[in-house]
């Protein structure tokens, strides 16, 4: 039986938070597979910690809409259809789109050459094939520049929204390299917005949302194709 690679986790007073994170890195792996129900005492064994913070961490995650609870039974990897990834675009592109613009007439250029470091974080992570440090700076990137509009309700739901919309399997598009094209597309809205070009960096914004929906779909498309992977509960 495969395992859950370089995951195990260290006894510590966030140990609940540790097994979050690190069943999320199984799913942008491919490694947990939608559909398929996992079992809390096996995955408990395959990351050398107690049934107890594993329960807890999918509990996290069902919030989240990553997993829903199956009765005496474990926890079932959310599907997502071709619905709910144009719904996650859409939504996504209603709300940052305007706020790019906004963002682009109110911030000074110091505040957005602020998160010029993130921004390189991303491409580097993307040339690094590392995929979680990728998501983890994008991630920071997106919520910190959608926070220069001064709305901290609006950063709260697209924060929700990015971690509804998951990428399952997203390890078989970096390993490619395909994620270095989106990477840089932060570079290229950054310069935009110093600039002082809203328009163009309300374009480049919509561009980029489009470009993560196809790597969502891609990267579910992909990992489906790939060798079997783990599936603990469903045995």
């Amino acid at each position: 039986m495969p395992h859950l690679e370089s995951r195990t986790i260290a006894v510590q007073t966030h140990l609940r938070d540790q097994v979050a994170d690190a069943l999320r890195a199984a799913l942008i792996a491919g490694e947990l597979r939608p559909g398929v129900i996992y079992s809390a005492p096996t995955l408990a064994a395959e990351l050398g910690v107690s049934a107890t913070p594993v329960r807890e961490a999918m509990l996290d995650l069902a919030r989240e809409g990553l997993v829903e609870a199956v009765r005496n039974k474990g926890f079932r990897v959310t599907e997502m259809t071709e619905r709910d990834l144009d719904e996650f675009t859409e939504i996504r592109t209603l709300i940052e789109v305007p706020t790019v613009g906004r963002v682009a007439a109110t911030a000074s250029a110091e505040q957005l050459e602020s998160l010029r470091p993130l921004a390189e974080q991303i491409v580097m992570a993307a040339q690094e094939h590392d995929v979680l440090k990728y998501l983890e700076s994008d991630h920071r990137f997106h919520l910190a520049l959608l926070a220069l509009a001064g709305n901290h309700h609006l950063v709260q739901v697209v924060a929700d929204l990015r971690k509804r919309s998951r990428l399952f399997g997203l390890g078989s598009l970096n390993e490619t390299g395909r994620l270095v094209a989106s990477a840089q597309e932060h570079l290229e809205l950054l310069d935009l917005l110093v600039a002082g070009r809203g328009q163009d960096a309300e374009n480049c914004m919509r561009r980029h949302l489009a470009h993560v929906r196809t790597l969502w779909a891609d990267g579910r498309a992909e990992a489906e194709e790939r060798e079997p992977a783990l599936r603990l509960g469903g045995r």
